[in-house]
């Protein structure tokens, strides 16, 4: 009698990822990763992926461009949600994406951080998009871990949370951890995922799908060069105001700047007013009062620290530049009466 022939292996079971919508979240950030796992699922013509959404009580959710999405469930039922969507008996989560956006900081409900914790402890893999790495922050789970986040939270996450190893660039991924900046860099993560699970090819195809030129990796930078924001070219003025961007708590003196892209100062000051139609000092300014806005938006720092932190001597002196510069004091601006 001949030997029975082996069972086929079954096909694995789809990974499930959750997506836990913040209040004002980021719409472009969450359909970007969304539509990879659905696209890959198309292209592949199989199953790979499942996905259910959550909030906080199982009610809709407001996007930060105003659109309500319905939850599968509350975060706290994600199991059992998990289940009636095919992900299994248990209803495991793969893992769970928080979908951050704007106001982020001052999110602070204790039983979702305690969720969060309960997650990492079954070994789900936690991940936020935009500015969502201040929940996990928040939580305790990015202690030991690098984490990335939108540009303009940078400062204000560094302040708040100064243990956390935090970079500049598009998405990182650290053991159980990934995050990324938000927008379309969503994207580019989740395609960096798929890759490591499915290869290359697959990965290549959902690119093509979504019209993209080419995937960018987690070493590119969140922010177009200088060059291309402020449309100039000049070799020694794009570099003037890189050093300004870097050197916004301790601004450098003309002269120094000056010194530093070898010119002297009254040829810094022709090339701004040839090209920018504004002095240095004023462009200058203007860099740290951007900062300092967003500062006063998205940190609990005292308007003194945050005019310590964009290279102001005085809060006073940082108030009448401010005044100057937005119409309103940094009190107003945090929406203190005057």
């Amino acid at each position: 009698m001949s030997p029975a022939a082996p069972a086929p292996a079954s096909a694995p079971a789809p990974e499930f990822f959750g997506f836990f919508l913040v209040p004002k979240f980021s719409m472009i950030a969450f359909t970007s990763a969304v539509e990879a796992l659905r696209l890959a699922n198309r292209m592949s013509g199989k199953t790979l992926y499942r996905w259910a959404l959550y909030s906080t009580d199982g009610k809709p959710v407001r996007a930060s461009n105003e659109i309500l999405l319905m939850p599968d469930a509350a975060l706290a039922q994600a199991g059992e949600a998990g289940k009636s969507l095919g992900a299994g008996e248990a209803g495991r989560l793969d893992a769970l994406v928080v979908c951050g956006g704007l106001d982020v900081q001052h999110f602070a409900d204790k039983a979702v951080f305690a969720a969060l914790r309960r997650f990492d402890r079954q070994g789900v893999a936690l991940g936020a998009l935009c500015t969502a790495s201040h929940v996990l922050a928040r939580a305790g789970l990015l202690d030991g871990h690098r984490c990335t986040i939108h540009w303009e939270n940078l400062d204000s996450f560094t302040e708040a949370f100064p243990e956390v190893e935090v970079s500049t660039d598009l998405f990182e991924i650290d053991r159980n951890r990934f995050t990324c900046c938000g927008g379309t860099a969503a994207l580019d993560l989740m395609l960096h995922l798929i890759r490591q699970r499915h290869g290359a090819a697959l990965a290549t195809a959902v690119s093509e799908q979504c019209i993209l030129e080419r995937i960018r990796d987690e070493n590119d930078a969140q922010r177009m060069p200088v060059s291309a924001r402020l449309k100039v070219n000049h070799p020694k003025l794009v570099a003037a105001i890189g050093l300004m961007e870097a050197n916004l708590e301790q601004p450098l003196g003309q002269d120094d700047l000056a010194r530093r892209i070898g010119l002297s100062r009254r040829q810094l000051e022709r090339l701004f007013r040839r090209y920018l139609r504004k002095a240095p000092a004023k462009h200058y300014l203007e860099l740290r009062l951007q900062r300092a806005r967003l500062l006063l938006l998205q940190s609990t720092l005292s308007i003194i620290d945050v005019a310590l932190a964009c290279g102001f001597v005085s809060a006073s002196h940082f108030s009448k530049c401010y005044r100057q510069g937005y119409g309103r004091s940094p009190k107003q601006e945090r929406g203190v009466p005057a």
